[in-house]
């Protein structure tokens, strides 16, 4: 099986805009992670005024919010 790419979704609990994003993500079919950026003070520090923030692990770019279908396909390469 080859490497997938790996995704990354930063946000925060009752994030609306958060919630948003995942449900683009999730219609596409995307596979990636969740990261609470409460879970780090370094996280938080970097995002808490960013989120939701989609990032894409092999080239470290970062999608940031807003964004919507046509944009999400062309980040991952779709």
């Amino acid at each position: 099986m080859p490497n997938r790419i790996l995704f990354t979704l930063f946000h925060t609990d009752a994030c609306h805009l958060c919630e948003q994003a995942q449900a683009l993500i999730d219609t596409l079919g995307i596979d990636y992670v969740k990261q609470d950026i409460c879970d780090s003070d370094e996280l938080a520090q970097e995002y808490g005024t960013r989120i939701p923030v989609f990032l894409r692990a092999d080239t470290q770019a970062q999608l940031n919010w807003p964004f919507d279908i046509p944009q999400l396909k062309q980040f991952i390469g779709a």
